[in-house]
């Protein structure tokens, strides 16, 4: 999963009736066992996020 500063990252959840959240990527960072992203999410709060199997990136390429 590539991903860019900007892009947005939606996160599909595992519990029936709880909605996903998404946020927009303000910083990727490289490790040696993968990227992490600094998100803002739609609420406000920003985390730094490790992405998993339910995340899917939305490109701001046109």
């Amino acid at each position: 999963m590539e991903a860019h500063q900007g892009d947005r990252i939606v996160i599909e959840s595992n519990r029936v009736g709880v909605p996903a959240r998404s946020g927009e990527i303000l910083e990727v960072v490289e490790h040696d066992d993968g990227p992490s992203y600094r998100v803002r999410w739609e609420d406000g709060n920003e985390t730094t996020f490790y992405p998993t199997s339910g995340a899917r990136i939305v490109s701001t390429d046109a």
